[in-house]
């Protein structure tokens, strides 16, 4: 059985998280939990401002779900370990605040390390790579992407795709076919966690059953708080901010939820309403800070 460790968002103060080994352990850690942009007034602290990025440590490698801002943070982390890197990128979608922290992603600049890249193509077919180039080219970026020395293996994403690195096992399936986004499955042993972060309501019949497929029985499932625009719709109900992940969470019979991609005006008493509110309907509901960390599996 899945034994979480867990931290509080009131004991997150932006503070590095201390390397860990790789040997026989699975765990996941949140570096941004933001959706859409990023924020960083004070009422939104305890729970964290950064866009999306999630850690996992498996099976002896280092996964990364998503590149927003977060993964500036998680670079710094890892800037204390050992040279020669090597770690796997996996994208969502081609979105903004999906890549934008990829550019100032330190270990990306250093000789010897070695990221894996996978994603799907843009709405407009362009590849993760271009997606990634792109937003470095002048006038947004100072530096082009060739100045980073890692070494870069890109590698375009269809969704269904099964993915095998070793002992572990990454299944992907399309989640929201307007915005081309996929969700992926991560398995080594027996345990499983799905990232599946654009959950809308309004899925077409085939969405649902990739979706229901790729979260079944998962010791944990990460889904996003449903959102339609930047504008928040307040004039629908709080309930259907949640209600997707809670309806997929109780269809595939899922272990843990946790909601992350927080609507940018979600404040930090907003979230803690949140938490209480979700629990009542699905007891086994996190609502994700930045730092929260989660042991699957102790090896």
């Amino acid at each position: 059985m899945s034994n979480f460790e867990l931290s509080s968002p009131q004991s997150y103060v932006n503070q590095l998280a201390q390397p860990r080994s790789l040997s026989g352990q699975f765990f996941v850690q949140f570096w941004g939990v933001r959706g859409l942009i990023s924020t960083s007034v004070s009422n939104t602290y305890r729970y964290g401002g950064n866009t999306p990025c999630v850690e996992m440590q498996v099976g002896g490698k280092r996964l990364i779900f998503d590149g927003g801002t977060g993964l500036r943070i998680l670079g710094k982390n890892w800037s204390q370990l050992e040279q020669n890197l090597s770690a796997y990128l996996f994208f969502t979608n081609s979105q903004a605040n999906r890549i934008q922290g990829f550019p100032f992603f330190t270990p990306a600049f250093i000789p010897d390390n070695k990221l894996h890249i996978y994603g799907t193509a843009a709405t407009n077919s362009a590849s993760i790579k271009q997606c990634l180039c792109d937003q470095m080219l002048s006038p947004h970026f100072p530096y082009p992407f060739q100045v980073m020395q890692a070494e870069l293996e890109f590698n375009n994403l269809m969704p269904g795709q099964e993915i095998k690195l070793d002992e572990i096992t990454i299944t992907t399936a399309l989640i929201n076919q307007t915005q081309r986004s996929v969700g992926y499955r991560v398995s080594w042993q027996d345990y499983s966690v799905a990232y599946i972060t654009d959950l809308y309501q309004e899925l077409s019949e085939s969405e649902k059953t990739g979706i229901c497929q790729l979260a079944a029985g998962a010791d944990l499932l990460i889904a996003n708080s449903t959102y339609v625009s930047p504008v928040r719709q307040y004039s629908s109900s709080e309930d259907s901010q949640y209600q997707a992940a809670v309806d997929l969470a109780n269809i595939a019979q899922v272990k843990q939820l946790v909601i992350s991609c927080h609507h940018p005006d979600d404040d930090d008493e907003f979230l803690d309403e949140l938490t209480k509110k979700i629990a009542a309907v699905f007891p086994k509901t996190l609502v994700a800070h930045e730092g929260l960390n989660l042991i699957i599996s102790q090896g």
